[in-house]
Protein backbone atom coordinates (compact mmCIF):
# COMPACT_ATOMS: atom_id res chain seq x y z
CA UNK A 1 0.00 0.00 0.00
CA UNK A 2 1.71 3.32 -0.93
CA UNK A 3 1.77 6.26 1.25
CA UNK A 4 -0.41 9.31 0.62
CA UNK A 5 1.43 11.90 -0.79
CA UNK A 6 4.42 9.96 -1.68
CA UNK A 7 5.55 8.25 -4.95
CA UNK A 8 7.16 4.74 -5.15
CA UNK A 9 10.76 4.70 -6.96
CA UNK A 10 13.25 1.80 -8.14
CA UNK A 11 16.64 2.34 -6.80
CA UNK A 12 19.18 4.13 -8.36
CA UNK A 13 22.10 2.83 -6.20
CA UNK A 14 20.81 -0.97 -6.74
CA UNK A 15 20.98 -0.36 -10.35
CA UNK A 16 24.43 0.76 -9.96
CA UNK A 17 25.53 -2.77 -8.04
CA UNK A 18 25.67 -0.16 -4.88
CA UNK A 19 23.85 -0.20 -2.20
CA UNK A 20 22.24 3.11 -0.99
CA UNK A 21 22.84 1.64 3.09
CA UNK A 22 26.33 1.36 2.73
CA UNK A 23 26.90 4.88 3.89
CA UNK A 24 24.49 5.05 6.41
CA UNK A 25 26.25 4.48 10.46
CA UNK A 26 23.39 2.26 11.49
CA UNK A 27 24.22 -0.68 8.53
CA UNK A 28 27.68 0.36 7.40
CA UNK A 29 29.46 -1.44 9.58
CA UNK A 30 27.64 -4.53 8.00
CA UNK A 31 28.89 -7.28 5.37
CA UNK A 32 27.81 -6.37 2.01
CA UNK A 33 26.31 -9.73 1.98
CA UNK A 34 24.31 -8.54 4.53
CA UNK A 35 23.34 -5.32 3.29
CA UNK A 36 22.38 -7.05 0.11
CA UNK A 37 19.67 -9.13 2.23
CA UNK A 38 18.40 -5.91 3.76
CA UNK A 39 18.48 -3.81 0.88
CA UNK A 40 16.02 -6.54 -1.17
CA UNK A 41 13.77 -5.88 1.63
CA UNK A 42 13.66 -2.57 0.95
CA UNK A 43 10.81 0.16 -0.56
CA UNK A 44 12.21 3.55 -1.92
CA UNK A 45 10.19 6.67 -1.72
CA UNK A 46 9.70 10.38 -2.85
CA UNK A 47 7.88 12.60 -0.81
CA UNK A 48 7.43 16.32 -1.97
CA UNK A 49 8.21 19.32 0.43
CA UNK A 50 6.17 19.73 3.58
CA UNK A 51 4.56 16.59 3.23
CA UNK A 52 3.95 14.51 6.71
CA UNK A 53 5.85 11.02 6.32
CA UNK A 54 4.66 9.62 9.53
CA UNK A 55 2.19 11.35 12.18
CA UNK A 56 2.67 10.67 16.43
CA UNK A 57 1.22 7.56 17.26
CA UNK A 58 1.72 5.99 13.92
CA UNK A 59 2.50 2.08 14.29
CA UNK A 60 6.64 2.25 13.55
CA UNK A 61 6.74 -0.61 10.63
CA UNK A 62 10.00 0.28 9.12
CA UNK A 63 13.22 1.99 9.76
CA UNK A 64 13.28 4.90 7.64
CA UNK A 65 16.92 5.87 5.94
CA UNK A 66 16.88 9.38 4.20
CA UNK A 67 19.04 9.13 1.06
CA UNK A 68 18.28 12.84 0.14
CA UNK A 69 17.05 16.00 1.65
CA UNK A 70 16.15 16.77 4.73
CA UNK A 71 13.16 16.50 7.52
CA UNK A 72 12.46 17.55 10.55
CA UNK A 73 11.39 15.57 13.77
CA UNK A 74 8.78 17.69 15.98
CA UNK A 75 6.07 17.23 18.50
CA UNK A 76 3.27 19.57 19.07
CA UNK A 77 2.06 20.65 22.69
CA UNK A 78 -1.09 20.45 24.15
CA UNK A 79 -1.54 24.47 22.73
CA UNK A 80 -0.68 23.79 19.02
CA UNK A 81 2.96 25.04 19.22
CA UNK A 82 5.33 23.34 17.58
CA UNK A 83 9.05 21.81 19.09
CA UNK A 84 11.59 20.93 16.60
CA UNK A 85 13.31 17.90 18.23
CA UNK A 86 16.00 17.74 15.19
CA UNK A 87 16.30 18.14 11.97
CA UNK A 88 17.77 14.93 9.92
CA UNK A 89 19.86 14.60 6.62
CA UNK A 90 21.27 12.37 4.06
CA UNK A 91 22.29 9.06 5.64
CA UNK A 92 20.58 9.62 8.49
CA UNK A 93 17.33 7.21 10.30
CA UNK A 94 14.06 7.64 11.76
CA UNK A 95 13.97 4.06 14.26
CA UNK A 96 13.52 4.77 17.48
CA UNK A 97 11.36 3.40 19.18
CA UNK A 98 11.31 0.49 17.12
CA UNK A 99 11.86 -2.37 19.74
CA UNK A 100 9.55 -1.35 21.69
CA UNK A 101 6.36 -3.40 22.80
CA UNK A 102 3.97 -0.42 21.89
CA UNK A 103 6.37 0.59 18.83
CA UNK A 104 4.97 4.05 17.76
CA UNK A 105 6.40 7.25 17.10
CA UNK A 106 5.89 10.05 19.47
CA UNK A 107 6.85 12.45 17.19
CA UNK A 108 5.69 13.34 13.60
CA UNK A 109 8.16 13.35 10.60
CA UNK A 110 8.03 15.81 8.20
CA UNK A 111 9.61 16.80 4.91
CA UNK A 112 11.53 20.41 5.00
CA UNK A 113 12.33 19.24 0.93
CA UNK A 114 11.93 16.88 -1.48
CA UNK A 115 13.11 13.77 0.17
CA UNK A 116 14.41 10.66 -0.52
CA UNK A 117 13.85 7.45 1.53
CA UNK A 118 14.58 3.82 1.87
CA UNK A 119 12.58 2.08 3.83
CA UNK A 120 13.04 -1.69 5.50
CA UNK A 121 10.19 -3.32 7.31
CA UNK A 122 10.40 -3.48 10.87
CA UNK A 123 9.93 -7.20 10.59
CA UNK A 124 13.14 -7.39 8.34
CA UNK A 125 15.11 -6.19 10.68
CA UNK A 126 13.75 -8.15 14.01
CA UNK A 127 14.03 -11.58 11.98
CA UNK A 128 17.83 -10.42 10.84
CA UNK A 129 18.85 -9.15 14.16
CA UNK A 130 18.54 -12.79 15.23
CA UNK A 131 20.54 -14.07 12.67
CA UNK A 132 23.30 -11.64 12.78
CA UNK A 133 24.34 -9.72 16.20
CA UNK A 134 26.62 -6.83 14.20
CA UNK A 135 23.67 -5.16 13.90
CA UNK A 136 22.57 -5.46 17.07
CA UNK A 137 25.84 -4.33 17.82
CA UNK A 138 25.81 -1.39 15.39
CA UNK A 139 22.89 0.11 16.72
CA UNK A 140 23.43 -0.18 20.00
CA UNK A 141 26.95 2.27 19.11
CA UNK A 142 24.39 4.74 17.19
CA UNK A 143 21.67 4.64 20.18
CA UNK A 144 24.93 5.87 22.40
CA UNK A 145 25.62 8.16 20.06
CA UNK A 146 22.24 9.45 20.26
CA UNK A 147 22.08 9.58 23.82
CA UNK A 148 25.07 12.64 23.84
CA UNK A 149 23.52 14.12 21.24
CA UNK A 150 20.46 14.53 23.06
CA UNK A 151 22.42 15.47 26.34
CA UNK A 152 24.10 18.56 24.08
CA UNK A 153 20.99 19.42 22.68
CA UNK A 154 19.56 19.69 26.44
CA UNK A 155 22.46 21.88 27.65
CA UNK A 156 21.87 24.28 24.27
CA UNK A 157 17.99 24.74 25.65
CA UNK A 158 19.07 25.37 29.43
CA UNK A 159 21.32 28.52 28.28
CA UNK A 160 19.00 31.37 29.93
CA UNK A 161 20.26 34.07 27.73
CA UNK A 162 18.46 33.67 24.70
CA UNK A 163 21.72 35.46 22.14
CA UNK A 164 24.02 32.72 23.82
CA UNK A 165 21.10 30.13 23.44
CA UNK A 166 21.07 31.02 19.70
CA UNK A 167 24.52 31.16 19.19
CA UNK A 168 25.10 27.79 20.94
CA UNK A 169 22.62 26.46 18.74
CA UNK A 170 23.89 27.17 15.24
CA UNK A 171 27.39 25.90 16.29
CA UNK A 172 25.83 22.79 17.19
CA UNK A 173 23.54 22.65 14.19
CA UNK A 174 26.54 23.43 11.47
CA UNK A 175 28.47 20.55 13.04
CA UNK A 176 25.60 18.22 12.30
CA UNK A 177 25.37 19.47 8.35
CA UNK A 178 26.57 18.32 5.45
CA UNK A 179 28.42 21.41 4.42
CA UNK A 180 29.21 24.62 5.94
CA UNK A 181 25.98 26.27 5.37
CA UNK A 182 23.09 25.63 7.82
CA UNK A 183 19.86 25.90 6.08
CA UNK A 184 17.29 26.26 8.21
CA UNK A 185 13.34 28.92 8.16
CA UNK A 186 13.74 31.11 11.09
CA UNK A 187 10.20 29.53 12.25
CA UNK A 188 12.59 26.19 12.63
CA UNK A 189 15.09 27.64 14.20
CA UNK A 190 12.79 29.26 16.57
CA UNK A 191 10.89 25.93 17.19
CA UNK A 192 14.11 24.32 17.74
CA UNK A 193 15.29 26.86 20.84
CA UNK A 194 12.10 27.24 22.10
CA UNK A 195 12.10 30.83 21.08
CA UNK A 196 9.74 33.46 19.19
CA UNK A 197 11.35 33.84 15.67
CA UNK A 198 11.32 37.48 16.37
CA UNK A 199 13.88 37.32 19.21
CA UNK A 200 15.73 34.51 16.83
CA UNK A 201 15.51 37.21 13.95
CA UNK A 202 16.95 39.59 16.66
CA UNK A 203 19.44 37.57 18.20
CA UNK A 204 20.94 36.61 14.78
CA UNK A 205 21.46 40.13 13.23
CA UNK A 206 23.55 41.05 16.36
CA UNK A 207 25.65 37.96 15.43
CA UNK A 208 25.84 38.80 12.30
CA UNK A 209 26.92 42.41 13.02
CA UNK A 210 29.71 41.33 15.26
CA UNK A 211 30.97 39.33 12.09
CA UNK A 212 30.36 35.53 13.68
CA UNK A 213 27.76 34.54 11.27
CA UNK A 214 26.38 35.83 8.25
CA UNK A 215 22.89 35.42 6.33
CA UNK A 216 23.12 34.08 2.96
CA UNK A 217 19.88 34.36 1.83
CA UNK A 218 16.08 33.08 3.36
CA UNK A 219 16.61 30.24 5.42
CA UNK A 220 20.91 30.27 4.77
CA UNK A 221 22.88 30.94 7.61
CA UNK A 222 26.92 30.32 7.56
CA UNK A 223 29.16 30.75 10.70
CA UNK A 224 32.35 33.05 10.00
CA UNK A 225 34.10 33.04 12.67
CA UNK A 226 34.08 29.60 14.85
CA UNK A 227 36.15 30.86 17.72
CA UNK A 228 34.71 34.29 18.52
CA UNK A 229 30.95 32.46 18.33
CA UNK A 230 31.97 29.82 20.59
CA UNK A 231 33.05 32.48 23.18
CA UNK A 232 30.38 34.22 23.18
CA UNK A 233 28.09 31.13 24.35
CA UNK A 234 30.48 30.97 26.86
CA UNK A 235 30.51 34.17 28.29
CA UNK A 236 29.70 35.10 31.86
CA UNK A 237 28.31 37.59 33.63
Amino acid sequence: MEKEGCNRENCEFRERNKFCISEVRLFRGLSPEIQKRLVNHSVHHIYPADVRIVSENDSIDSIIIIRRGKVKISRTDVMGEEHILDVLHDGQSVWHGIFLKEHRYNYDVVALEEVKTCEIPRSVIMRMITENPQISFNMIEVLASDITDAEDKIFVLSIREPRQRVAAFLLRRERKCLGDVINLKLDDIASSVNLRPETVSRNISFLEKEGMVKRLGRGCLKVIDHKKLREYTEKTG
